[in-house]
């Protein structure tokens, strides 16, 4: 099994990450932090593990941004988190509702 696809990078950032982050983006920002690939883009102080407890998807954008700029990976991350935010709250007020009258 060829596992060159595993090690393409993306700009800055390996292929592998741009793919996981899609459905796990905390867990794969913390293997990059542990794999020390984050050394290039200098994110120092409280900022980064405050967006990565709370808007981890912002973070993945944020780094797509600075490796690659605006293209078809920044997209794709932007569609995913613009659907992830957007469909979350209508579940909850669903299930609230649903809850309120048993």
């Amino acid at each position: 099994m060829d596992l060159h696809v595993l090690v393409v990078t993306q700009g800055l950032l390996p292929f592998w990450f741009l793919v996981l982050a899609l459905f796990l983006p905390r867990l794969s920002i913390a293997i990059l932090w542990f794999e020390n690939a984050l050394a290039p883009f200098h994110l120092h102080g409280l900022i980064p593990p405050i967006l990565w407890l709370i808007l981890p998807r912002a973070l993945v954008l944020y780094l797509i941004y600075i490796s690659q700029g605006i293209g078809l990976w920044f997209i794709i991350h932007l569609i995913v988190a613009i659907m992830v935010w957007g469909g979350s709250g209508h579940y909850h007020t669903r299930r609230r509702r649903r809850d309120d009258f048993t």
